[in-house]
């Protein structure tokens, strides 16, 4: 009785072993509708269930359910093990090395299936810092929902009883709004050094205080981060920026002292008034793309976050007397470089910023053939997007922004005309632009020849 009192006024949740017995709440204390959720997730739980098993929908489908929101995604937990669930299903394949999991396919649809956890063995593989790096132990349902992050995610809901069982008291988090980690936040942190960011997106994305247990230990640990494979930083890093919460969880990284490293020049970016009113124009632009149901391109997310940091290696190059194409490439391969021992930013990604960046240049040049030539850049409508966002911000005269706007919207006698008007730098003589610059008609870099 005396360790329960001191759980509930410390906010931390029962220690390992102790929920045994969930709390269950039906219909009208939940308040999920059945129709919210899709048929083929019912249809998991349902065959499950026929064969024998236990089966719910499980984690943040169950928590934006409750709270009214459309969950992203449906995942199913069970105490089938992973072959058992698959023999069940006519297109489901087991996948996972850190714990197995099972994707059963509908279509395009994916159910993601996986088997109750057990209780964290002391023999599970872990690096020197106490990560876990595999752990295929099953269990019982109870150790399940204690071996989940957060009170708000150990919620199970059962379609064909329309129950939800709350284990850790995450129906009265969300009711109070509190993002609360499951059992001691130090030893959590330390098996998955992830949930830190985790918490972060979830608490900017819900709109959720953090409980201070929970907090209290993060800027301490945040270096641990630096020990996560890079391309699960990416992933998270990648969820947080599309959460549709975007700047609300930069600045809670921030916060936390936990962006070091994922984006390092952050801070110098933010706390100068350009940088700062580009990132936020790109991030509110992103978080209306995700809150419409729009497409949300990564490699225009990263361009963003990152240009100021090309745009200050550029014109550094360019005032130790490189030519700005190669300078460009220059500080891109700078930039991309620091950046993916941290992020291990995908090669496509990486290509599309490359491609967003080396355009910029080619819209101050709007005579001749070159803008007819831009109008083919397969992406164009990312680069013409950056370009808007440099406008916006004032780094560029709005100006540029317009000329382009409608040039692209214009037929061929109406782009014509736009380029009968030549600005003063573009009408200037070609020979009189080089003899101003210097004469040089190479670059010593790489022998590229300067650009007109």
């Amino acid at each position: 009785m005396i360790k329960k009192l001191i759980r509930r006024i410390l906010g931390v949740s029962p220690a390992p072993g102790k929920a045994t017995e969930p709390v269950v709440f039906g219909p009208s204390d939940h308040g999920i509708r059945l129709d919210d959720v899709p048929p083929n997730a019912v249809r998991v739980t349902q065959t499950l269930q026929q064969a024998g098993f236990k089966a719910f929908i499980v984690g943040g489908a169950v928590r934006d359910l409750v709270l009214g929101h459309r969950p992203k995604d449906f995942d199913v937990a069970t105490n089938a093990t992973p072959e058992e669930v698959k023999r069940l299903f006519r297109r489901a394949f087991i996948i996972g090395r850190r714990f197995q999991i099972v994707h059963v396919m509908f279509g395009q649809e994916l159910i993601e299936v996986t088997t109750f956890r057990g209780a964290s063995s002391d023999d599970a593989p872990k690096d020197a810092h106490g990560r876990v790096l595999r752990d295929n132990t099953f269990g019982e349902q109870h150790e399940d929902a204690e071996r989940r992050d957060f009170t708000i995610n150990a919620m199970y809901y059962d379609p064909a009883r329309q129950q939800v069982l709350d284990y850790h008291g995450g129906m009265k988090d969300i009711r109070s709004k509190t993002l609360r980690i499951i059992g001691v936040p130090e030893a959590r942190f330390r098996e998955d050094p992830v949930r830190m960011l985790r918490v972060v997106r979830f608490a900017a994305k819900l709109g959720f205080s953090i409980a201070g247990p929970t907090r209290a230990p993060i800027k301490v640990m945040a270096p641990l981060i630096n020990n996560v494979p890079a391309a699960r930083v990416f992933d998270e890093m990648l969820k947080l920026l599309m959460s549709g919460h975007a700047m609300a969880c930069l600045r809670q990284l921030r916060q936390e002292g936990l962006h070091h490293g994922l984006l390092p020049l952050l801070d110098v970016v933010l706390e100068q008034p350009l940088g700062e009113r580009f990132v936020t124009l790109a991030l509110a632009n992103t978080d209306e793309r995700v809150r419409d149901g729009k497409p949300v391109s990564p490699g225009f997310l990263f361009a963003s976050l990152l240009w100021h940091q090309v745009l200050e290696k550029w014109n550094a190059y360019k005032a130790a007397g490189e030519y700005p194409i190669p300078a460009l490439h220059l500080a891109a391969d700078d930039v991309l470089d620091g950046q993916t021992e941290k992020l291990a930013i995908q090669r496509r990604i990486a290509t599309d910023m490359r491609d967003i960046w080396a355009m910029q240049p080619r819209f101050e040049r709007r005579v001749g053939k070159a803008p007819h030539k831009l109008l083919e850049h397969p992406r164009l409508r990312a680069g013409y997007d950056f370009l808007l966002l440099r406008c916006a911000s004032g780094e560029l005269d709005a100006e540029v922004g317009d000329w382009w706007t409608d040039f692209i919207d214009a037929d061929g006698p109406g782009r014509e005309a736009l380029l009968s008007k030549k600005p003063a730098e573009e009408a200037e003589p070609a020979a009189k632009r080089r003899r101003r610059r210097g004469g040089r008609g190479r670059s010593k870099a790489n022998g590229e020849s300067a650009p007109e």
